[in-house]
């Protein structure tokens, strides 16, 4: 959680003076955008902000940052970010990512970093490619897609990145898509107050290599009635008017329509992020088009110890009670004697 200051700053105070190397059209300039919105309004010091990021695309993301950066290696972003974050708690520390950078390589990284709720900010643009090394399938990628490497189609099941964030006992989830700025901004700006690792999947699109990967549920014609924008305490309505719902059905959800078979607005599940047992919020995070819509915003942000404040507290305690304070302890200790 960071400290929210006093600054007035502009979008554009963040922007560096680096030229962007991303294609024309690619999603990641919608992020980056509403990346600038966002630190603009959170008001903290450009001082106390650092990004770090690992291989791919998105990766390059530091470099337009005029905030501290660290451009790392594959997969080790995770690693970079505990790092600084615990020798430092007092930074605003933001991850960049792709999904195969995030869940191939770096796997392991991102699940621990999850599992120890450490106090930073994850961004995972998920194009379902591999973007940078020329279009080879990801971990993401839907099962049967041919790629450059899997030119008769996949025979693997992808990887769902919320179920992976919540099974990895994940307290902050969220998902955005990069066309829509406001609510990508707005769950920045809730990222970065939460206290622990917040998890914000951005289905991007990669112009180049997997165009139009998300068209099926954000195309213009069809965006309102195939994804669900959550919003806590609030009854899940979407459908382009706005008649159709969600209820609990037994152990599952199901998609019905307000005014059939006695269906009202007050029968529809209310959302409810702070919810600690993630039952529904597992639900919802696997929600996939056609039998559902995709269900965009913070799906999940509950309170829990973070890792590097735990740390801190453990070193105070232990240093309190300490026999040995300094080196000259150290060495007068124990069993020593004198040599003539």
């Amino acid at each position: 959680m960071v400290e929210v200051l006093v600054n007035n700053y502009n979008p554009k105070d963040f922007k560096s003076d680096q030229e962007i190397r991303w294609c024309p059209g690619c999603g990641d300039h919608a992020v980056l955008n509403s990346i600038y919105k966002a630190l603009a309004e959170l008001g903290v010091s450009k001082e106390k902000i650092v990004f770090i990021s690992g291989i791919g695309c998105s990766s390059r993301f530091p470099y337009y940052m005029d905030t501290y950066g660290f451009h790392g290696i594959h997969g080790r972003a995770p690693a970079i970010a505990t790092g600084v974050k615990t020798a430092n708690p007092e930074l605003s520390v933001w991850q960049i990512t792709g999904d195969g950078d995030a869940l191939a390589i770096g796997g392991n990284h991102f699940i621990h970093a999850i599992r120890r709720n450490i106090d930073i900010n994850i961004l995972l643009f998920n194009n379902e490619i591999y973007g940078l090394t020329k279009g080879q399938y990801s971990p993401t990628s839907a099962k049967g897609i041919k790629t450059k490497t899997s030119p008769f189609g996949t025979v693997e099941e992808p990887f769902s990145v919320g179920e992976l964030v919540i099974g990895a006992k994940g307290n902050f989830f969220a998902r955005t898509i990069d066309t829509n700025l406001a609510l990508s901004t707005q769950i920045y700006i809730e990222a970065a107050k939460h206290n622990g690792t917040s998890v914000i999947e951005i289905l991007q699109n990669c112009i180049i290599f997997n165009d139009g990967i998300h068209d099926n549920i954000d195309k213009k014609d069809v965006r309102a009635d195939r994804t669900l924008i959550l919003e806590h305490g609030k009854p899940m309505i979407f459908g382009s008017e706005n008649e159709k719902g969600l209820i609990l059905d037994g152990l599952k959800i199901k998609v019905v329509k307000i005014g059939e078979n006695g269906i009202k607005e007050n029968n529809l599940l209310v959302h409810d992020a702070f919810e600690v047992n993630s039952g529904i919020q597992y639900m919802l995070a696997n929600m996939r088009y056609p039998e559902y819509p995709v269900a965009l915003g913070v799906i999940r942000q509950v309170p829990g110890p973070t890792y590097e404040i735990s740390v801190k507290e453990q070193i105070e305690a232990i240093r309190d009670t300490a026999r040995i304070k300094c080196m000259d302890d150290l060495l007068h200790s124990g069993f020593t004697w004198v040599v003539d």
